[in-house]
């Protein structure tokens, strides 16, 4: 299980790094119906998580990920697929990129963020995490990566457990500092949602850069 955890750790840290959600939930947090939408928020992505792993999981699972205590093959294809996907994320997101005073612009659903009820929280939250082109393919990589160790479905979901956990903490800091402060956290988390917009994409293509090296090694290193 061990092994398994060092794997998803990574990756996990590179779901819980996305700006777009840290930003979404801290523009939750400023609203009247924030003690209820910022829970929501996190509920719906912690079942986003869930669902798209435990699926993911059950499938690598079945598909024999692990042969003898090693890597399918088609594991080592399948992390090299992704890694060029997650370097091709980086290199568009780094082109792409707000330039000199231009600053960068947020999905338009935010503006409405301020009208969302707890259930819709939890539907954007689920959106977000396990729909989220980028959150799927790193899920799609622990999922693959608990898979290929061969360990017994029971700690192959205490992985998955340490993953999805590891991945709330970007969304979740914010949620948590909201209700330690209170009041006084205004400031604070309007000055981590100023710098999250401003370098979005400076953070998300670094970070899918150096998540893909990893799955490129990965994948290179199971198919050697």
């Amino acid at each position: 299980m061990a092994e398994a955890i060092g794997e998803v750790l990574p990756l996990g840290v590179g779901v819980a790094l996305s700006p777009v959600p840290i930003i979404a939930v801290v523009l939750m947090l400023g609203t009247p119906r924030a003690r209820a939408n910022g829970p929501a928020f996190l509920l719906g992505w912690v079942i986003g998580l869930a669902l798209a792993g435990a699926v993911i999981l059950l499938v690598a699972s079945g598909a024999d990920a692990s042969e003898d205590g090693d890597p399918a093959t088609w594991v080592g294809v399948l992390k090299l697929v992704l890694g060029v996907l997650l370097l091709l994320v980086a290199v568009r997101t780094w082109r792409v990129r707000p330039r000199g005073d231009r600053e960068g612009e947020l999905p338009r659903w935010m503006a409405a963020i301020d009208r969302f009820t707890a259930s819709r929280s939890i539907g954007f939250g689920a959106l977000l995490s396990g729909v989220n082109p980028k959150n799927l393919v790193l899920t799609v990589g622990a999922a693959a990566a608990i898979a290929q160790t061969g360990i017994p479905a029971g700690q192959q979901a205490g992985a998955l457990a340490v993953f999805i956990v590891v991945a709330t903490l970007g969304p979740g800091i914010p949620v948590a500092i909201y209700f330690a402060m209170g009041d006084r956290a205004e400031r604070l988390l309007e000055e981590l949602k100023g710098w999250m917009a401003a370098h979005n994409a400076g953070i998300m293509a670094v970070l899918c850069l150096v998540i893909a090296v990893k799955l490129i090694g990965d994948g290179i290193t199971a198919l050697a």
